[in-house]
């Protein structure tokens, strides 16, 4: 006896099997139209990014944010990430026409596409590229919003059970034959993002759009059984129970991560869950790299970035200690990183926490779109960056360094993006916590274990500088401190300013090893930009007293005398005082001379 159901039939394999042959007739016959009558691919660029906004539409991504229906909606979402990348920034000449295909190509994984949810024969089944319609749709509202000619649109055959559809974004595609495509009044440039929750179009031009009645074509479409996955009738062939290659997944996090800092290695492994994704540059039990050797929990998926990491490696053993040219293969190192794990972070991952160094290019990549993500904070950002370097360079115009490298506008400008994008920040490092304002999480250096005092017998007060004498790291500051006083430099780092310019030249130093800091009085460091004051808590760890600035981040210590900025009179004033300490001449300060000044 036949029973009724709320489904209508289910679809056949023969059924798919004609609309399979259908489709391809058809998609035939376009492809042969676009050769009379090829459609133009619209180049990207800058021009109109100041242009006013004439239209703007958005739509909310995570309409199935959790159940069994996340790894189609996670797919969906991936598949916009790749579409907006390929979208974002073109730019449209007067009259011209856009083609929702000629402007995106074919979708296949190779492109980045992976499985979401596609409309096909009254049921929402799994598909490569499916959720484009979100796209295809918005496109068309702001096109008819900003006064474009609409040449070709097509709405759906149904829509979801119980949802009114809206006919302002009824514009469905399938390559190649069902197309969007409309002819712009004025240059125009098209914006496609997303953000942590939506997907936003802009329409940008010089020429306001004008006032007219706009009018969308009404919908009355039948409704749909509803999701695949959700729907229980799993006797379908198109059902994901069916098909291996579609698994039920669930949320989860992604670990993006580089060069290697303890503190974060720690904090990463106490917050990621079973299931979570590690991206890494090498497998740490197979290469005893101390500098990659990051601690992933047994749970956690792991993804080893390793040629471009070997790549990056053998690169940087042939490039000089600084300057512009290593700082360029650097970011260059970067970027090929950020593609490698752009192209392998798993959809399903909705929130990430991600090394900064890497942050740029993954904005710019699209991979952040539609995810919340944390950033691992262990330097400034290239704006602040930039800043410091420039107020150091205005007061010291000799020095090369300070000006031999500033970063690509426009990563500067994709950092500065990202970071505004940003959920919260993770950093031991005190003072870009100081800076940020966003949400940050400040955790701990890890304490190095002390050194063995050795005594300093020398009449000379014996200051360590942990790093070469550059002008970021304050020497001419420094220099101009300690000249005259009976005080003796002893140097790290082989670097120098160069091109003859020695703010040491008349001053007592050497260069040395990092044995000499157990008999030194003090370590130094009045820097301009620290990231990574190692060696001054390694001192204070040893008891040993330091002098440094704000820049260098350090925690509140008895020992530390910290400045706000690089200044020779502050400097010098606390020489002193070590100096009159070492000869006897006046007595210690309670607690002794260093006690904590933190600003």
């Amino acid at each position: 006896m036949h029973q009724e159901t709320d489904h209508p039939p289910l679809p056949t394999r023969m059924q798919s099997l004609v609309f399979l042959l259908k489709s391809k007739l058809l998609q035939a016959e376009r492809a042969l139209k676009n050769l009379s009558r090829p459609v133009a691919r619209h180049p990207y660029g800058e021009h109109l990014m100041d242009a006013s906004v004439c239209a703007e539409t958005r739509t909310h991504l995570w309409n199935q944010p959790d159940g069994a229906e996340f790894s189609l909606t996670a797919g969906k979402v991936q598949n916009l990430r790749v579409a907006c990348r390929l979208l974002n920034g073109t730019v449209i000449p007067a009259n011209g026409i856009f083609s929702f295909w000629g402007q995106l190509g074919r979708i296949t994984k190779r492109a980045g596409y992976t499985t979401g949810r596609e409309l096909r024969s009254g049921c929402l089944v799994p598909n490569l590229g499916g959720g484009l319609c979100a796209l295809s749709g918005l496109l068309y509202e702001a096109a008819v919003l900003s006064g474009c000619e609409i040449i070709e649109r097509h709405g759906h055959s149904r829509f979801l059970p119980g949802v009114t559809p809206n006919p302002r974004r009824d514009a469905t595609i399938f390559w190649n034959y069902v197309d969007l495509r409309f002819k712009v009044p004025a240059p125009m440039r098209i914006e496609a993002k997303l953000d942590h929750t939506h997907l936003i179009i802009r329409f940008l031009s010089e020429t306001p759009a004008p006032l007219h009645s706009v009018s969308f074509p009404s919908s009355t479409q039948p409704a749909t059984s509803g999701d695949c996955l959700s729907c229980g009738e799993t006797s379908c062939f198109r059902h994901p129970s069916a098909n291996a290659a579609n698994p039920h997944r669930e949320a989860h996090a992604a670990y993006l991560l580089d060069a290697l800092m303890p503190e974060f290695n720690q904090w990463c492994a106490s917050q990621s869950q079973s299931g979570d994704q590690w991206l890494l540059p090498l497998d740490p039990r197979r290469w005893r790299k101390a500098n990659y050797a990051w601690t992933p929990p047994d749970h956690a998926r792991k993804t080893f970035a390793t040629l471009p990491t070997l790549l990056r490696s053998w690169r940087s053993r042939r490039l000089p200690g600084q300057g512009a040219a290593r700082q360029t293969s650097l970011l260059h190192s970067e970027a090929k990183l950020a593609e490698y794990y752009h192209q392998r972070v798993d959809p399903c991952a909705r929130h990430l926490v991600i090394s900064q160094n890497l942050l740029p290019h993954l904005w710019k990549l699209g991979t952040l779109g539609g995810r919340t993500y944390e950033v691992l904070l262990h330097r400034l950002p290239l704006t602040e960056l930039h800043e410091e370097l420039d107020r150091a360079a205005r007061a010291h115009p000799s020095s090369k360094t300070l000006s031999d490298f500033r970063a690509d506008p426009i990563l500067v400008q994709a950092e500065s993006e990202a970071i505004r994008g940003a959920s919260g920040f993770v950093t031991p490092h005190r003072d870009l916590a100081r800076r940020l304002g966003k949400p940050t999480t400040l955790i701990d250096w890890n304490p190095p274990a002390a050194l063995t005092r050795e005594t300093n017998n020398s009449s000379s007060l014996q200051l360590f500088l942990p790093c070469s004498p550059l002008g970021r790291k304050g020497i001419h500051e420094l220099a101009e401190a300690i000249r005259g006083l009976e005080v003796e430099l002893l140097i790290l780092g082989g670097a120098t300013e160069g091109n003859g310019n020695d703010p040491l030249a008349g001053i007592p130093h050497r260069r040395t090893d990092v044995t000499a800091l157990r008999a030194a009085d003090a370590l130094v460091l009045p820097a301009w930009v620290e990231h990574q004051p190692r060696l001054a808590l390694l001192a204070l760890a040893s008891d040993i007293p330091v002098i440094a600035t704000r820049a260098c981040g350090l925690p509140p210590h008895p020992l530390l005398r910290e400045i706000d900025m690089p200044d020779s009179i502050g400097i010098r004033s606390h020489v002193k005082s070590l100096l009159s300490t070492k000869h006897g001449t006046i007595p210690p300060l309670d607690g002794g001379p260093f006690l904590c000044m933190n600003h």
